[in-house]
């Protein structure tokens, strides 16, 4: 049988591995407005699989399973920290932000005016994972954001 054509379509997914996928899965609801689409369990209840939307993307995530992976957790935590920030633009950065603040996401850096016209902050979810949010505020020329970075204000 044939897959279906937009199976195929390129797509960018981040693939989230974290402890207890079934309890990610309820905070990026809460926090984030994320919307279930797929949840498979395997062997020990842990998930092997599941997927949900963001901001009409699609996110990957399921349960660590060192034994898949030369022996070695790959959670943010078991890693010391995350290399990856996973950005959310759009509008009212200020209820998403606290959305997320009240469902246990912790504040990295808290929101503000940033030079390069966002309203922008970090937080960390109970996960290790961390989300940039922002919302453009102002539009700013170009060549004013360079000057800025150039200056170091």
């Amino acid at each position: 049988m044939a897959a279906k054509e937009e199976a195929n379509q390129p797509k960018l997914v981040p693939h989230l591995v974290v402890d207890d996928a079934a309890a990610a899965l309820d905070f990026y609801a809460k926090a984030f407005g994320a919307e279930e689409m797929v949840r498979m369990p395997g062997p020990g209840g842990k998930l092997i699989h599941a997927c949900m939307q963001i901001n009409d993307a699609m996110v990957f995530l399921n349960d660590d399973f060192p034994e898949f992976n030369d022996g070695k957790s790959s959670t943010p935590t078991a890693l010391g920290g995350s290399s990856v920030t996973i950005h959310l633009h759009g509008p009212d950065v200020e209820g998403r932000f606290q959305r997320a603040v009240d469902a246990g996401a912790t504040v990295v850096n808290p929101l503000e005016d940033q030079f390069w016209g966002d309203r922008y902050g970090v937080l960390r979810d109970p996960f290790g994972h961390l989300w940039s949010l922002a919302e453009t505020v102002r539009e700013v020329d170009m060549n004013e954001v360079l000057a800025q970075m150039a200056s170091g204000s």
